[in-house]
């Protein structure tokens, strides 16, 4: 995920944290230490509940890490390959191979809500502990991370994408019907229903005067949003299937030599390509990169005659690479670990061709027509469960 940095690794996978996570962190710590604590412990130093409301928002930051985990190490323990976890501000994101099939799916959705109703439940077993000894604020830092964990282990089970729920109910379906297309979109129909319910109850909640709707309505815009970005997603599989990435590909690329200096490039290559981004090629005809352009103008004119070309580019090993009888919906899978698109095609360590946004529409449309033109989606080949 753009945005985040590795603060760590858990059991050899790697650990990220997206720039959100401090500021909902310092927001948690602030509410238990200005309002929860002094309400159920009143007159203790300010310093106290700061000092505690700090430990309870790292104590809930180290309860979503369990929660993740709980996804990466199950889906491993399946034997689907894990690249790494990303905290954010709304939960986490685990990257990983799709699971090949529905009990995998379903064991690896529910795991990471299970993780937070028994830490919920663990916490609220040891406040109950700690405060029958007579300490207060220890007690409602645990009482608030149990209770704040089961609502996080039950909002993560409600039936829609991208929630947990919404990835059990695709497993459900998926294992009864045995259409894995056909379950990715009911998971996000159910996503955009639930997101728009809880967007319009946050919004009535706040023009009413509770503040927590706004809150709400964020996470009911983001739960819809990102259900409808899957059901667009799921429909282009289908209209990829079994595409191969040379049936998709431009062929032959147009390309630039690296070794040139950001002026010559702009003046000798990118004003007669016509391209907004070009892949880059060395000395021995090799790929090595893909620049775009847009990202020239914001070098400064007096580097211009100086600074090389592949210096400003992204490097071939952030770039998402294919090879030409690949499927197209393999190497669509992969976006999220390489560098987005476009894809460069290679054969034999030479650049074969290049795949843009425009590519794949025009493959897509083609063939949701259908060869007679009657919106039938091609039956060839198969789907990949690479990411």
């Amino acid at each position: 995920m753009k945005g985040s940095i590795r603060i760590g690794s858990v059991r050899g996978l790697e650990l990220r944290a997206h720039w959100s996570v401090p500021l909902i962190m310092l927001f948690f710590a602030y509410g238990l230490g200005s309002r929860t604590l002094p309400a159920y412990a009143p007159g203790l130093a300010p310093v106290v509940y700061a000092v505690a409301g700090v430990i309870g928002g790292l104590l809930l930051l180290m309860s979503l890490v369990v929660h993740e985990a709980a996804h990466a190490l199950t889906a491993r323990r399946s034997g689907i390959p894990v690249r790494d976890m990303t905290l954010w501000a709304l939960g986490g994101m685990t990257r990983m191979d799709r699971p090949a099939t529905a009990r995998a799916a379903f064991a690896v959705a529910v795991s990471g809500p299970l993780a937070s109703l028994g830490i919920g439940a663990i916490a609220l077993g040891a406040a109950a502990g700690v405060g029958a000894g007579g300490w207060r604020i220890p007690a409602a830092v645990l009482g608030w991370l149990g209770v704040t964990n089961l609502l996080l282990g039950v909002f993560n089970l409600l039936p829609a994408a991208p929630l947990d729920g919404g990835r059990v109910l695709q497993a459900a379906v998926w294992w009864r019907t045995g259409d894995e297309d056909r379950a990715q979109r009911a998971a996000g129909r159910s996503g955009q229903v639930l997101g728009m319910g809880l967007a319009l109850v946050g919004w009535l909640a706040f023009v009413r005067g509770v503040p927590g709707g706004l809150w709400l309505m964020v996470i009911g815009w983001f739960v819809a949003v990102t259900a409808t970005a899957e059901r667009r997603w799921t429909k282009l599989r289908t209209a990829l299937r079994g595409v191969c990435v040379r049936d998709a590909m431009t062929s032959p690329a147009a390309t630039g030599p690296d070794w040139l200096t950001v002026g010559r490039f702009l003046s000798d290559v990118a004003a007669q390509a016509g391209h907004s981004v070009l892949p880059l090629v060395d000395f021995d005809g090799r790929p090595s990169g893909v620049v775009r352009l847009r990202r020239l103008g914001g070098v400064p004119s007096q580097q211009r005659e100086t600074l090389r070309i592949r210096e400003v580019a992204t490097p071939l090993s952030q770039c998402t690479l294919a090879t030409p009888d690949e499927l197209l919906t393999d190497v669509l899978d992969r976006l999220a670990s390489g560098g987005g698109l476009p894809i460069l095609v290679t054969e034999g360590g030479r650049l074969d061709g290049i795949i843009t946004p425009h590519d794949i529409d025009r493959v897509a449309q083609g063939h949701t027509a259908g060869p007679d033109g009657d919106g039938a989606a091609p039956t060839r080949g198969r789907i990949g469960h690479a990411p």
